[in-house]
């Protein structure tokens, strides 16, 4: 079956290219013209993957993913004309799992959608094992694609869960930030390390007791990061 797309960009001739061009390449897709429209149709369309423009009128990229946010973790890749950093960190803090700046071409847009979606592919033929990771509180339902830390459920982005459970799944190993971002994208297309940082954060915040102070994912300076052995603590 098809992955269904959805386009959330107030420029028609974006979203008529891109839905061209996806349909040529076996996608599904559909159109939103803005942030409430597309809270609409991804209700409606349960879209596999979003493309999400920030600057729309009515209600702008960074508020629809803080609305849909609270209700599906489907994944978010921004597409951005803004150039300022702090800009795209935003939208991962937010939770989107990845962006492309504009002008950007169309195989490149292509080739983020099926690392992403080849990624979720994957975390689901790992969860056909029924494995469940446990470091400490913390574990993980890979059947589920549940987190937990105690007893209290935690909810995570596609990106943030992929991170989570690959340094979960060695504890002890240290992966520097290239090698997270090929896990992530599927090669490192644009090897922007603090995309990594952003999601590393976001994670923390979420499962960490104090996320001043991490006690499940360690930065090793200059390297990476890993996770906490249960032995090391």
């Amino acid at each position: 079956m098809a992955k269904t797309i959805l386009i959330v960009d107030d420029k028609a001739n974006v979203t008529r290219l891109l839905s061209d061009y996806l349909t040529e390449r076996g996608f599904r897709a559909v159109v939103a013209n803005n942030g409430r429209e597309a809270l609409f149709t991804a209700r409606h369309e349960k879209p596999d993957l979003i493309l999400l423009d920030i600057m729309m009128p009515e209600m702008d990229g960074y508020e629809f993913i803080k609305v849909f946010r609270k209700e599906s973790n489907v994944p978010i890749i921004l597409l951005t004309a803004l150039m300022e950093e702090t800009d795209k960190v935003l939208g991962l803090e937010l939770g989107a799992d990845d962006y492309v700046t504009k002008p950007f071409g169309m195989s490149e847009i292509a080739a983020r959608i099926r690392a992403v979606l080849r990624r979720v592919g994957s975390a689901d033929d790992q969860a056909a094992k029924s494995d469940v990771l446990r470091v400490g509180d913390l574990s993980v339902d890979l059947a589920m694609r549940t987190v937990r830390v105690g007893q209290t459920s935690i909810s995570l982005t596609p990106s943030e869960f992929d991170l989570l459970t690959t340094l979960m799944r060695h504890p002890g190993h240290v992966y520097s930030r290239t090698d997270l971002l090929e896990i992530l994208q599927g090669t490192v297309i644009e090897g922007v390390e603090r995309t990594i940082d952003v999601h590393i954060r976001n994670l923390r915040t979420k499962i960490e007791p104090d996320p001043k102070n991490p006690v499940y994912i360690e930065t090793v300076f200059g390297v990476g990061y890993r996770c906490v052995p249960d032995d090391y603590r």
